[in-house]
């Protein structure tokens, strides 16, 4: 395949940003009173609007070229075909299987029946835990679910456990540890009793470094507990689980098929279907279907996730943007910018294509933020004065007419105005004239007031977070990100990266002490201060 940048569509891209450099999103607003309705885009019950992004109606439909050329269309096909799109592991990436209705093949084999196996598993579990039915060792209740896993057994169900507190279950208490730091299960566990709490331990493959520590901390917690009522296992590995004093009948298989940062649909979603009930599981899995259905079927030019993904291409590789800042005005969505951090940083950040060529251009952006309105008082001086572009994404659940969530809403929406507008040295000028400054103080001031504006965004309105709106917003991140890596042309289902860094520490863990091992000049020098403070 030719390579991306130098396409034909590639260059024709080159040639709009050059000619709509220069020019400002009120200009573009100027242009055109319609541009809101042109640009904003539902599914279900997400509104995107990508009215704020610096393009045009001439850039979206080069856009959706780029993504014609590079065989887009083709690349969804063999996904819903259970095709090993992940490449350098010659495996499926089909998550979409784990909340679809209609048989989903890989190999020809039906994979749905062993998709409504582990969820009929999972309903068993969870409903005797909420029905107070599953008792510990000492036939006590189980009143705490702790999960130990990290990475995606931890970030999705944790963030979505956070998200959907308002349908959970208050008497289960839900918590998760990931950090091989023993603080975050000190903390986790304080006052918790052994008694009533079961532990689920969520690795693929039962050999994890950081979730096989907490767990054996879990089980030195537990005393004299027997772990065969105190623990479940999210793993393949079975072997190991029972090695370890799990039985089989509570352990729950997670597909070879699907990638830990899009495992949350499965087994993995446990804790989350404790909290809130197999019920609303599967609404949030019927809102991802939605999202599915819509991504599989729409033209590209109205796609909701083709759309993000373009947009998103665009401002990195056209416009230089190197980080995407992800705002939910939701307290309980706060988690969700970490959530997207791996799903989008683990999936495409390479640089080698599947043909083994450099990229050629920037990949993945650097993905950050924090809940709306507490940021506001933290880093939006930077959207308005500072020196970088940075793409924002709003997120915002309507929800009910009140003062508190009227005055969160109208922040958001003032936000992506406020950044997109700026405000010109004449209207910091006069600001500062109506507020009773001389003439000359305020032509001193003034420029430490104006703002340049013209930072794109886009909001994602939906009208209350529930368990669908929110299945259907992280499945729209997750076709966003595969569709990107389409794009690019790397395997965003693999992250052979972290495994280098998993390698060094395996090299360096069994010297810490001894400080044997050749290491470069910086590591042995740590490893001796490292050495010197314990020994004094």
């Amino acid at each position: 395949m030719t390579p991306l940048t130098q396409t034909p569509e590639w260059q024709a891209l080159a040639a709009q940003r050059d000619t709509l450099a220069g020019r400002h999103l009120k200009q573009f607003f100027a242009d055109d009173p319609q541009r809101f309705a042109r640009f904003s885009f539902r599914c279900g019950g997400l509104l995107a609007d990508f009215s704020k992004q610096r393009l045009t109606a001439e850039t979206l439909t080069r856009l959706v070229r780029l993504a014609e050329a590079r065989d887009l269309a083709g690349f969804l096909r063999r996904m819903a075909a259970g095709e090993a799109i992940n490449a350098t592991e010659n495996r499926a990436a089909l998550h979409i299987a784990l909340r679809a209705e209609k048989p989903c093949r890989i190999g020809g084999r039906d994979v749905l029946p062993e998709v409504r196996a582990t969820r009929a598993h999972m309903r068993e579990l969870s409903e005797a835990i909420r029905a107070g039915a599953w008792r510990g060792s000492s036939g006590k209740p189980i009143n705490a679910v702790v999960n130990l896993g990290i990475g995606g057994s931890d970030l999705g169900p944790r963030m979505a456990v956070q998200a959907l507190r308002e349908f959970a279950d208050p008497q289960i208490t839900i918590r998760f540890v990931a950090n091989i730091d023993p603080a975050e299960f000190a903390d986790t566990t304080r006052d918790l009793d052994p008694a009533h709490t079961l532990f689920i331990v969520s690795s693929k493959t039962f050999t994890t470094q950081e979730t096989l520590a907490n767990a054996r901390a879990a089980r030195a917690w537990l005393g004299e507990c027997d772990p065969a009522r105190h623990f479940l296992a999210v793993s393949n590995n079975v072997a190991a689980a029972r090695a370890f004093g799990i039985p089989a009948e509570n352990c729950l298989a997670m597909p070879e098929w699907v990638g830990g940062r899009f495992s949350m649909w499965s087994a993995i979603g446990l804790p989350l279907a404790c909290a809130i009930g197999m019920g609303a599981f599967e609404d949030l899995l019927a809102g991802a279907r939605e999202m599915d259905e819509h991504f599989l079927a729409t033209p590209f030019a109205e796609n909701l996730p083709v759309l993000m993904a373009l947009v998103g291409l665009w401002n990195i590789d056209f416009l230089g943007a190197e980080s995407l800042a992800v705002l939910p005005y939701a307290h309980r969505l706060g988690l969700l910018p970490a959530y997207l951090q791996q799903l989008e940083m683990e999936s495409n950040g390479k640089r080698i294509t599947l043909d083994n060529r450099e990229v050629g251009c920037a990949t993945a952006p650097i993905l950050w933020g924090m809940a709306g309105s507490v940021g506001q008082h933290a880093f939006h001086q930077l959207f308005y004065q500072g020196t970088r572009l940075t793409p924002i994404d709003f997120v915002v659940p309507v929800g009910d007419a009140g003062p508190e969530q009227e005055a969160l809403v109208a922040n958001a929406l003032a936000q992506g105005a406020a950044v997109m507008k700026g405000k010109t040295l004449k209207e910091a000028k006069g600001q500062l004239l109506a507020a009773g400054k001389s003439e000359a103080e305020a032509e001193r001031l003034a420029p430490h007031l104006a703002c340049p504006g013209n930072q794109p965004s886009t909001m994602l309105l939906m009208p209350k977070l529930t368990p669908r709106t929110l299945g259907s917003l992280i499945a729209l991140y997750e076709h966003k990100v595969a569709v990107q890596g389409c794009l690019w042309g790397v395997n965003s289902f693999d992250q052979w990266g972290v495994e280098h860094g998993k390698q060094m520490a395996r090299e360096i863990l069994p010297r810490m002490l001894s400080g044997a091992g050749d290491f470069d000049a910086s590591t042995a020098g740590l490893l001796a201060a490292i050495r010197a403070w314990r020994k004094a």
